[in-house]
Order: C-alpha cells, then sequence, then structure tokens
C-alpha cells in the first residue's frame, strides 16, 4: 500500500532513505519499497515512525490531517 506521507515527511525532516532505512533497521533498497509501495509497511514499522517523527499513525497512513496522536479519554 501507497502512503505519500512517508516521503513527505522523510523530506520535510531533511532524511535521506538511507537514515530512515537505519531507524528501521532494514536495508535503504528495501526502505524505499515502503516509499513506492511495492511493500506493506508492518505495524511495528509504523510505531517506531510514527514515534521517530511524533506524528500520529493515522496521519502517516493518510486516515487525518492532524499530525498529533489522540488522547485517550
Amino acid at each position: 500500500m501507497y502512503f505519500k506521507r512517508l516521503k513527505d515527511l522523510r523530506i520535510d525532516n531533511d532524511y535521506l532513505q538511507k537514515d530512515i532505512a537505519k531507524v528501521l533497521g532494514i536495508s535503504q533498497q528495501y526502505y524505499s519499497k515502503y516509499e513506492l509501495g511495492s511493500f506493506t509497511i508492518p505495524t511495528e514499522q509504523l510505531i517506531k515512525l510514527s514515534k521517530f517523527y511524533n506524528v500520529s499513525i493515522d496521519y502517516i497512513v493518510g486516515l487525518t490531517d492532524d499530525k498529533k496522536s489522540r488522547k485517550k479519554a
């Protein structure tokens, strides 16, 4: 599945694919497949990216335009 915000977040924060791949513990080539939508991103990787960029998973996958996660009641 393609998530346009993966690339947008990376570029907006001045990171290279190899930088994000290192955070995730994968190769740059493998990470590029995430950005292209060729590989599905595992939940564990989405959680790491959410914490790394300090945005909600909903934001990463395009379910909301609100970058911050919702607070539990």
